[in-house]
């Protein structure tokens, strides 16, 4: 991830372990992909209880949650810095104010 914004200058470290909590939105991410991949399976083929349909919604979308987990891995990250970083609407005439809390030397200390 790149240490600041392209576009607005936004520094996307902003302490160390920040993005911890992203783990605990790409997990809702994945429960409401499944839900809604269960419901649209559910209305579209359906489930049986002496077929394996149920086992292939299983397989597939497993094999969808692994391909789309980088998509769920950034859009988490959007989503817990939006949290945290209000939206300025001036952002073109203001530079964006540095993190407060980042210590250099532990940048590095994963």
């Amino acid at each position: 991830m790149h240490p600041h914004c392209e576009v607005c200058g936004q520094p996307t470290d902003i302490e160390v372990g920040f993005y911890y909590g992203t783990g605990y939105v790409s997990y809702a991410l994945s429960i409401a992909f499944l839900a809604t991949t269960f419901v649209l399976w559910f209305f579209t083929i359906g489930f049986g209880l002496h077929d394996n349909r149920l086992f292939w919604w299983l397989g597939t979308g497993t094999v969808l949650l692994i391909v789309l987990q980088p998509v769920f891995m950034r859009l988490a990250r959007s989503l817990w810095i939006s949290f945290f970083v209000g939206y300025d609407e001036d952002w073109q005439s203001k530079k964006a104010a540095d993190a407060e809390r980042v210590v250099k030397e532990h940048m590095t200390n994963w």
